[in-house]
């Protein structure tokens, strides 16, 4: 991985920070889902369009397979994540979730793309392993429901970023479909699928927008651009490296949690949190 590609990805950890930080104090279901996905599909429509004529994308049967993969798991997705924060602390859900899905990527990927790491990328992975274990309460978390309850929608939450990281990076790098567009019938997907629980429950939208109109706004702009911005990277970079730097977000999640929602166990979770950052730069390092 060249030091552009991280310095991009390290933008786009922050950003992907931002927004779930916004996602947490919204505490929203569905119908936020909806109103910030319809706000997206407005902001980036001229850009799909631009990407459209610029790389003369075609829909055939391939790229309808591919593209109706994608939209459903990263509703699933959001969907989880969502129930996530409504039941555990950002500070938890966010670290489980970003932290759990670099490992299961980096098995995976060493499969599907016979991507080899080396000893130094395996000891950054003991560190996010272990950075995760200290960082959820060690053995002590089995005693508290709530934290078991937010352990287990993080790891959900995990296999579905796993899920989709594989999947969009084959979309983006072997079916050629520009990031933009693939990003963009994520949106188109997701809003359509979700349109007749938001009508049934307009009412909630309402709601949404009248108390959270700024936070849906940052949500729509801040969600897309991140992604778009690894699925770029992930163009011309190993996704079992990508998967890992791009997981620095863990410690300015866990920042944000802690000092911003004011999370309990404020200290130990920033240093845990530290501990899995230097496993990702560690991984990061090997990858120069």
């Amino acid at each position: 991985m060249t030091i552009l590609a991280m310095l991009v990805i390290l933008i786009s950890a922050i950003i992907h920070a931002s927004w779930n930080y916004l996602s947490k104090k919204v505490n929203g279901g569905i119908s936020f889902i909806w109103l910030f996905t319809l706000i997206a599909s407005i902001v980036y429509l001229p850009f799909f369009i631009l990407s459209i004529n610029h790389f003369n994308f075609v829909l055939n049967f391939n790229n309808i397979f591919f593209l109706f993969g994608s939209i459903v798991i990263h509703l699933i997705y959001f969907l989880l994540l969502f129930k996530g924060y409504k039941v555990g602390d950002l500070s938890i859900v966010y670290p489980v979730a970003r932290g759990s899905a670099p490992m299961m990527t980096v098995i995976i990927a060493a499969v599907l793309f016979n991507e080899k790491l080396s000893i130094i990328a395996y000891l950054g992975i003991i560190l996010i392993i272990v950075g995760i274990f200290l960082l959820t309460g060690g053995l002590n978390i089995f005693k508290n429901k709530n934290n078991i309850l937010a352990i287990s929608y993080g790891l959900l939450v995990g296999i579905a970023i796993t899920s989709y990281t594989l999947l969009d990076k084959a979309i983006v790098s072997i079916v050629f479909i520009f990031p933009l567009i693939l990003d963009y019938f994520n949106t188109i997907g997701r809003l359509i699928l979700l349109s007749p629980i938001a009508f049934k429950n307009f009412d909630k939208v309402k709601y949404e927008w009248i108390n959270h109109k700024k936070e849906a706004i940052g949500v729509a702009i801040f969600n897309s651009l991140g992604y778009i911005i690894v699925l770029l990277v992930l163009r011309f970079t190993p996704v079992s490296y990508v998967a890992p730097v791009r997981e620095i977000s863990i410690l300015f999640g866990t920042l944000i949690g802690v000092k911003v929602l004011n999370e309990h166990l404020g200290i130990k979770r920033i240093i845990y949190a530290i501990i899995i950052t230097i496993g990702v730069i560690v991984i990061a390092y090997a990858t120069l």
